[in-house]
């Protein structure tokens, strides 16, 4: 089979003023970003408030190997084989960070026959989304410094300044770092900061979740980047630049439309690393492509434990919607690997192992209880690989049928739309005969450890929580600040269910470490970073950078 990239580069795609025609619009009501793609304003959205909302289909996964479980390209042959089946169907996805692309994970735009396209653009500068966001992101910085270093009028203590720097790119050396050398006229004032990737910036989050440019502006007026000495939030508002970051963000606001192989229409609009993010895509996207179509297929980053749970109780807390069913993608290899078997490369667990597989059930079935405690109907899709073994197929759906829930096996990567059919047939019978009894699994008005604690044990299975480093004091200042309310994004591993990513299955008998917890005040959520999370990764030994390159004829390779 070819590779994603000359996949992409042979397929036949539509002028994307033909698919905003397949939505109702016409080439005045968008704003093209060369031939196949473009942002879609939200007066034009707007004139669609009044329409009755479609069905939401959330895809999210098991937990991860470091391979993926193709969670993105199932979303996407969804998309596709809805289409085939005549379904007026759209998807809504979050943009990838170019950061990845160039490191291990490669990009987040499907692949083989199930990519959304242009993928090349897509994965890299795309609409230039992730750049506003970092422009306006080290713009609050820089303003942020200046007046600390020219006179500090709002005392702000240097010690406690917790607006770092952003950049799209793995650069693990950043992390720690000390500004204001060079004396106070040239540097400013020395403390300690350090940079995170753009995708985990609060101002991602605020752009994902804002409903409007007014909303934005209050979003971005309520971020807190440092604290006074005498222990009170400083807010961006108080810096007098959140009308010039507003400018910045003003096109970045509008949903990208683009489209599958297939020619099914997508929004791409929102940002990735349910790890240490939300990891959904806007709210926006997701609200009017339930305008648009009547089915609409979203994603949440990682597994259940991550951007499912953070979707459910953050974005449709937010948003006002709820899906009405959820996809939980399985991959054999995976399962083996959670069962103990090739736990260095699970690219080798090509060999039957149905010993391996009973143990890895304890994963598939803890994602499986995490959906249905939010009352969501659940179906197991099996996103097939040639290695698989037919009796390992046969003893996956066997064991999803003892507990009671649909199980399709997907074959969209090789097959495209055709190879979802099953898949697809399968969630619009779940969509016709069960009804979602959507709940969230906390009330935001419980103290801040309690939701924490709540998420800890009954999503991750921990017996308790700890708290080490500032955490306590970090609590005690959201609580001084007026941000108890708020709902919890936890920032932790994607390797594991707990907190350690050697912990494999559904480990029991742990306690989730806490070791700082963040306020983003302007997403209007509390960040808990547990273990040892980084907000920014770094690139493995050999970076998938070393493979890419675009030739003298225009033709680009190694791109994934």
């Amino acid at each position: 089979m070819k590779a994603d990239i000359d996949i992409a580069q042979d397929a036949s795609a539509q002028p994307i003023e033909k698919i905003a025609a397949s939505l109702g619009l016409g080439r005045e009501d968008v704003n093209l970003y060369g031939r196949y793609m473009a942002k879609v304003p939200l007066d034009v959205l707007r004139r669609y408030d009044g329409r009755p909302d479609g069905k939401l289909v959330l895809v999210t996964a098991i937990t991860a190997t470091k391979a993926g479980e193709g969670k993105t390209v199932t979303s996407i042959g969804l998309m596709q084989a809805l289409g085939k089946l005549g379904v007026n169907v759209m998807g809504a996805l979050r943009e990838p960070s170019m950061g990845p692309v160039f490191g291990i994970k490669g990009g987040a735009t499907g692949g083989g026959m199930s990519q959304v396209y242009p993928m090349w653009d897509i994965d890299l500068h795309f609409t230039g989304d992730i750049h506003a966001v970092s422009a306006a992101h080290n713009l609050l910085s820089a303003m942020l410094e200046n007046h600390i270093a020219k006179g500090n009028e709002l005392r702000i203590d240097a010690t406690r300044v917790v607006w770092r720097k952003a950049i799209d790119t793995n650069c693990r050396e950043l992390r720690n770092i000390v500004v204001g050398l060079g004396g106070r006229v040239e540097g400013g004032v020395p403390h300690e900061s350090g940079f995170i990737i753009s995708a985990a910036s609060e101002i991602s989050a605020v752009l994902a979740l804002a409903t409007s440019v007014a909303d934005l502006r209050a979003r971005l007026e309520d971020i807190v980047v440092a604290y006074n000495m005498d222990g009170e939030p400083v807010r961006a508002r108080q810096l007098n630049c959140v009308g010039a970051m507003v400018l910045l963000l003003k096109d970045a606001i509008s949903p990208n439309l683009v489209q599958t192989l297939e020619g099914q229409p997508v929004f791409v609009h929102g940002f990735p690393f349910a790890n240490v993010a939300h990891g959904s895509n806007s709210l926006l996207a997701t609200k009017y492509a339930l305008k648009l179509a009547d089915v609409v297929v979203t994603e949440g980053g990682f597994a259940t434990d991550l951007g499912a749970e953070k979707f459910f109780d953050i974005v449709c807390r937010q948003g006002g919607f709820a899906p009405d069913c959820a996809v939980i993608v399985a991959t054999i290899r995976a399962l083996k690997m959670h069962g103990g078997a090739c736990l260095e490369d699970v690219l080798e667990c090509d060999s039957p192992d149905l010993d391996a597989l009973d143990r890895g059930f304890a994963n598939l079935d803890k994602h499986i209880e995490n959906v249905r405690q939010y009352g969501v109907p659940v179906i197991v899709a099996i996103n097939h690989f040639p290695t698989d073994a037919d009796e390992e197929i046969e003893h996956v759906q066997a064991h999803c049928a003892r507990l009671g829930v649909p199980c399709a096996l997907s074959m969209v990567f090789a097959e495209g739309g055709e190879g979802g059919r099953e898949l697809a047939q399968t969630v619009m019978e779940v969509l016709r005969t069960q009804g979602s009894e959507f709940r969230f699994l906390y009330d935001v008005d419980i103290p801040i450890r309690d939701k924490i604690r709540k998420i800890a044990t009954e999503i991750y299975g921990a017996d308790d929580v700890q708290y080490v480093g500032t955490a306590v004091r970090d609590i005690r200042a959201i609580e001084l600040a007026g941000g108890e309310h708020l709902p919890i994004c936890m920032a932790k591993t994607q390797m594991s269910l707990s907190d350690d990513p050697r912990l494999k299955g559904a480990p029991r008998g742990w306690t989730l470490t806490v070791r700082e917890v963040l306020l983003s005040a302007g997403a209007r959520f509390i960040v808990p970073l547990c273990g040892n999370i980084m907000l920014i990764p770094g690139l493995p030994s050999r970076p998938a950078a070393e493979h890419i390159d675009y030739t003298d004829e225009g033709r680009i390779i190694g791109l994934s």
